[in-house]
């Protein structure tokens, strides 16, 4: 049987601003907490602003595993709307989460920050969104998060 190789293209960047995090307390599974995404900008194939709209809900398990469930908008230069819903994980050594929970910038290659994302518009000129799949890597700053999407061809 011959097999295809997937590859990853890199797709965009973004730079997500985050609002203040809202602490829910204890769910199910772990601790709760929402962060509202309050803009930044997409740069790449695709160039645009993110709009201030959409959150990440977050889990933390006792282990201190984050699992990522974002939901947001951007608006390209050229006046699309796309939502990207971007799933993931985020873990690393509990004094590098605990860096990163005090705001302060580590080493992206000492903790795993990986996402997978789904993107949409109804513009008939990115149509082709709708039908593609994207990962990324993800780094977390002191107010807002950077995540390199790749597509998957």
């Amino acid at each position: 049987m011959q097999r295809l190789e997937a590859k990853l293209e890199h797709f965009c960047d973004l730079e997500v601003e985050l609002g203040d995090i809202i602490e829910m307390g204890a769910g199910r599974g772990g601790m709760r907490r929402i962060i509202p995404i309050v803009g930044g900008r997409v740069s790449g194939t695709v160039n645009g602003e993110i709009l201030n709209i959409g959150a990440d809900w977050q889990t933390v398990y006792p282990d201190g595993l984050a699992e990522l469930d974002t939901r947001y908008s951007f608006r390209t230069d050229d006046g699309a709307i796309v939502e990207i819903i971007n799933y993931g994980f985020r873990h690393g050594p509990k004094e590098v989460i605990e860096a990163i929970a005090r705001g302060e910038d580590v080493d992206p290659a000492s903790y795993y920050m990986r996402t997978h994302a789904r993107l949409e518009t109804g513009h008939p000129e990115y149509a082709w969104l709708n039908r593609m799949l994207f990962v990324g890597s993800g780094t977390r700053h002191k107010s807002k998060v950077h995540v390199t999407l790749y597509k998957l061809v």
